[in-house]
């Protein structure tokens, strides 16, 4: 019996990229996220349309079935073809950038672009784009020479053709623009006359009408209660909960968010998401109490809360009033009159979220502490000020020229110096050149000027002014070419001079206490970052010459490496 291998994905990515699919094609199915009860546009519908037309047309379709990619050659997604990211970036030649939205769309034309596809079916224009970007790279890859296949319309390679397209186009684009309209002026006029055009809180039940919100009968009479029993002031938030927990007050079932890979996966991969309740807490009882829904109002356009036609109240205007002065009076911010005098506070923060490391004291020891946001990358929360001080006075050592540094760079100065002095000629030629086009501009306007006034050409006040500016360019001119060439050597001197002044503040900065430390490290550093075990740096102006002198002394193609903990430029330093 012949044994049958099953392929993997990584198979089926070489057999791609090797060329094996290039007489064949993809199918593209899209479902818009605002056409839920099309049942044209469905996915379904266009599997099967799209399928016979390839059979009735003896298109090959590539049999790969990747994950969260394609089955069986076809590729179906449910994602808006109209909303666009805006964000674009054009490069210096002319390279421009924008980001697909639709993760499969973009894929896939990434496949077709580089030619290892023949091309794509799909049921008709407005499936594969409803906006321009995408309009355009679609049109692009079709003048490349990609096969696109739409079953409900042919575009000849001609004028007509050409005409028809641009119309299927701009239909597909309107009629988005018109159901985004639509809706936005639906729900604009609904909320002007208090109707609730969003999903109600707890304690109401969402039955898909704006119009009708009615109360929940088992959550709506404990939610009066929570009023009742925290404006007496003997309730805290917590207590709230552990009572309605007692009551069997539990949030609205809902389903979970999809993840990445449900999103891209196909229809029938993945089970229903089963909704799920959960147990209240302190924030979500903080929230019912805090929210005017609650007295009968709803946001209207402009965002402020209006008698509402949609829902009737669960508690009073006078009794949501009253527990709000009540919460406001439990509402207690701790603020220090005077922050503890800590070295290094303010200045160290986390590399990845940016939140500070909070300086304190325990058994005498300083440490450092960052809350940081959740999912934050740095899982170094805790140091003490002996581990960044070490990490500040190796980063140091670092800082300076070295004897064999300064002899490299004198030496290659005169070098510079003579390079500069053939690149300033060049510039003094032009300099000259464009002087001698000035004054034979202001010669003939001073010469001429009687005529150029009869004649129109300059008003008295545009004559002046264009005098004006020909001197203007000229003083500029001259004041360039008495520029000194000894600035370069002078710079060079002032930059060695600071060298030594760090060098020689290191010793002192060793034996110098916390407080002193702190001085030397915010004259020479704007900014100082962990990230893991690595300290990371910014220095101020003035000592960033050091900081990136390695660059010039080594290979200027190294980009920062990480040394014993501490970023330098150089990997061979």
């Amino acid at each position: 019996m012949k044994k049958v291998s099953i392929k993997t994905e990584k198979d089926l990515i070489d057999e791609i990229l090797s060329g094996k699919y290039r007489d064949s094609y993809l199918i593209y199915n899209r479902k818009s996220t605002d056409e839920a009860d099309n049942q044209k546009n469905s996915i379904s519908y266009q599997k099967s349309e799209n399928a016979r037309y390839a059979y009735r047309e003896k298109l090959s379709i590539a049999p790969i079935t990747i994950k969260g990619f394609s089955a069986d050659g076809i590729i179906s997604e449910k994602h808006s073809g109209f909303t666009e990211d805006n964000d674009i970036s054009i490069t210096d030649d002319g390279l421009v950038q924008y980001r697909i939205d639709r993760p499969k769309f973009q894929k896939m034309l990434q496949f077709v672009s580089q030619g290892y596809f023949k091309g794509i079916v799909c049921l008709c224009w407005d499936r594969i784009s409803r906006n321009k970007g995408d309009d355009t790279l679609v049109r692009k890859l079709m003048r490349k020479g990609i096969d696109f296949r739409f079953v409900y319309a042919k575009y000849e390679k001609t004028s007509s053709g050409a005409l028809h397209m641009d119309i299927d186009g701009m239909f597909s684009q309107h009629h988005s623009r018109v159901t985004s309209e639509k809706v936005t002026l639906t729900i604009k006029n609904a909320r002007e006359k208090g109707i609730c055009t969003y999903r109600a809180p707890i304690g109401y039940l969402n039955l898909g009408e704006m119009e009708h919100k009615p109360l929940d009968p088992e959550r709506a009479p404990i939610i009066r209660q929570m009023y009742e029993y925290y404006v007496t002031g003997d309730w805290s938030l917590s207590d709230i909960a552990r009572y309605a927990k007692e009551q069997g007050f539990v949030t609205v079932p809902m389903r979970r968010r999809r993840t990445k890979e449900e999103m891209l996966a196909e229809e029938d991969e993945f089970d229903e998401i089963e909704k799920t309740s959960r147990p209240v807490n302190e924030n979500h009882i903080s929230r019912i109490l805090t929210n005017p829904f609650y007295t009968g109002k709803v946001l209207n356009s402009e965002g402020k809360y209006i008698p509402s036609n949609s829902h009737e109240a669960i508690v009073s205007d006078e009794l949501f009033n009253q527990v709000q002065s009540v919460l406001k009076k439990k509402k207690v911010s701790v603020h220090y009159v005077e922050k503890l005098d800590q070295p290094l506070r303010g200045i160290v923060r986390c590399e990845h979220c940016e939140r500070v490391y909070t300086p304190y004291t325990k058994k005498g020891i300083q440490y450092f502490n960052s809350r940081c946001v959740n999912g934050c990358e740095n899982t170094f929360k805790n140091f003490n000020f002996t581990f960044i001080d070490k990490k500040i006075e190796g980063l140091m050592n670092g800082l300076y020229f070295t004897d064999e540094e300064i002899e490299q760079m004198d030496a290659r100065t005169g070098t510079d110096i003579a390079l500069f002095e053939e690149k300033r000629r060049k510039e003094l030629d032009q300099v000259e050149r464009k002087k001698k086009k000035i004054r034979e501009d202001l010669a003939y306007i001073r010469s001429n000027k009687l005529s150029l006034l009869k004649t129109g050409v300059y008003s008295p006040e545009g004559l002046m002014e264009e005098e004006t500016k020909l001197n203007s360019e000229l003083t500029i001119l001259q004041n360039q070419e008495q520029s000194s060439d000894i600035a370069m050597h002078e710079t060079m001197k002032e930059i060695q001079k600071l060298s030594e002044l760090v060098k020689n503040v290191i010793p002192y900065y060793k034996f110098a206490n916390p407080h002193e430390k702190e001085k030397i490290i915010r004259v020479i550093f704007s900014e100082l970052s962990i990230s893991q075990n690595t300290l990371n740096y910014k220095c101020k102006k003035g000592f960033e010459c050091f900081e990136n002198r390695f660059v010039a002394l080594c290979d200027p193609t190294e980009n920062r490496t990480q040394i014993d903990g501490l970023k330098t430029r150089c990997p061979n330093h």
